[in-house]
């Protein structure tokens, strides 16, 4: 089968969401961080002048990456995955600390961040061994060897930036789609909420109630389906999760982290403190009302009363400059962006690329769903960017190699029958 060439065969769509994306996130990195005097957009000793810098390389990258075979990055996903592990591993010796967490490779005035691109390494790596014709993963074996590609990484980077090791979570929801029994996700859920609740609530309460519906559900199910054994250990396991809960929470997590839960669920409020951040980012985005004080009008922004507002609260200036409606304008081009690739990685001829098209819909989105939550006070504060938007060259190219790479797999259909 002939290739056909890549230009004509380009999804446009996804492509001019990217750029509407990146243009709109930095004309709100522009107003978050525009200083008294007026200086040229090139300024590299300001922000927005930096960023300009990374979108600008990012041209250059698009056109490599859109110039390689489609079929390169399948062959070399092993070495790329490795190169990221190692990247990574080398912050324990190498990396520079920036506000508290080591990270980052420092170059000069310029940084990097290895986790941002172990992103799309994970993902070529977990579509290149979801590719093979004999991973099936009803089988426990293949399960522990996907969920071990996904979980390498995270171990790596948890001890430097729990947030990023957050977003790998989300390629589970890709192992579902390729045939990963459903349970995981349910036990996922449940532990989460038994979490929540055990922080809320006294322990006993928990489970007792997990005992009166693991009753029900024994003998809700057919004489021939109970099975008393499994039952008592299924509440076993809740009760011993549901009491440790307690000590993980005050011996394991760190402060910063105790204090942003404490925050969320209403057990501590300190506007001055820890819950700073979210106050001041709720009454910015509170304060543009429907259709927003004005491009550049922002009092919140421009009084610098959002800490971190160009990067992690970047959706605030969207609030209050733009409005309910700017904002929601924004959700519908990432909400399209997500479901354009989720539609176009239905329609790829191969495994490979099919995964891969999967693997950066559930990284956009978890980023999309945790940073637009964490601004609005649904969800900790725990360092997610929004793509595209959130100032970061690291962030950006990340992103761009990320997206970029499936457009490529797209246009250069080369894939076997």
């Amino acid at each position: 089968m002939k290739n056909q060439s890549t230009r004509s065969n380009i999804d446009w769509m996804v492509v001019t969401l990217y750029i509407v994306l990146v243009v709109l996130g930095w004309l709100n990195i522009y107003s978050a961080s525009l200083p008294l005097e007026e200086t040229s957009i090139f300024d590299l000793s300001q922000i927005y002048g930096k960023q300009m810098l990374f979108i600008l390389l990012s041209i250059p990258l698009i056109i490599v990456i859109l110039s390689i075979d489609g079929k390169f990055f399948e062959k070399f996903s092993s070495v790329i995955f490795i190169a990221a592990l190692l990247s990574l591993a080398g912050l324990f010796v190498f990396g520079k600390e920036i506000k508290g967490q080591t990270n980052w490779y420092s170059f000069g005035s310029f940084s990097l961040q290895p986790a941002e691109f172990a992103k799309f390494a994970t993902a070529l790596a977990l579509s290149k061994y979801l590719g093979d014709v004999q991973v099936n993963l009803t089988m426990y074996k293949y399960q522990f060897q996907a969920l071990g590609i996904i979980f390498l990484p995270v171990l790596l980077i948890v001890p430097h930036d729990p947030g990023s090791a957050l977003i790998f979570s989300s390629l589970i929801l890709v192992l579902y789609r390729e045939g990963l029994p459903p349970w995981y996700l349910w036990t996922g859920f449940i532990a989460i909420l038994l979490f929540i609740s055990s922080l809320l609530f006294e322990p006993i309460y928990i489970v007792l109630v997990a005992l009166l519906i693991v009753t029900l559900l024994y003998f809700r199910a057919r004489p021939i389906n109970r099975n008393i054994v499994l039952s008592s250990i299924i509440f076993v396991l809740v009760s011993a999760f549901t009491f440790s809960v307690s000590y993980v929470f005050d011996n394991v997590f760190q402060q910063h982290h105790r204090d942003r839960f404490n925050i969320l669920l209403g057990k501590e409020v300190d506007m001055r403190g820890i819950g700073y951040n979210i106050n001041q980012s709720k009454i910015a985005i509170g304060s543009g009302g429907w259709t927003g004080k004005g491009f550049l009008e922002g009092t919140q922004t421009k009084g610098g009363f959002v800490p971190e507002q160009h990067t992690d609260y970047i959706f605030t200036t969207v609030g209050e400059e733009w409005g309910f409606v700017g904002s929601l304008f924004v959700i519908f081009l990432f909400i399209t962006l997500i479901l354009r690739i989720l539609y176009l990685a239905e329609r790829q001829k191969t495994k490979f690329s099919r995964v891969y098209g999967y693997c950066v819909a559930a990284i956009l989105f978890i980023h999309f769903f945790v940073n637009t939550a964490m601004v609005l006070g649904l969800f900790p504060t725990v360092g997610v960017p929004l793509p595209m938007f959130s100032y970061g060259g690291s962030g950006l190219l990340a992103f761009t190699i990320l997206i970029f790479i499936f457009v490529k797999m797209d246009a250069n259909k080369v894939n076997e029958w």
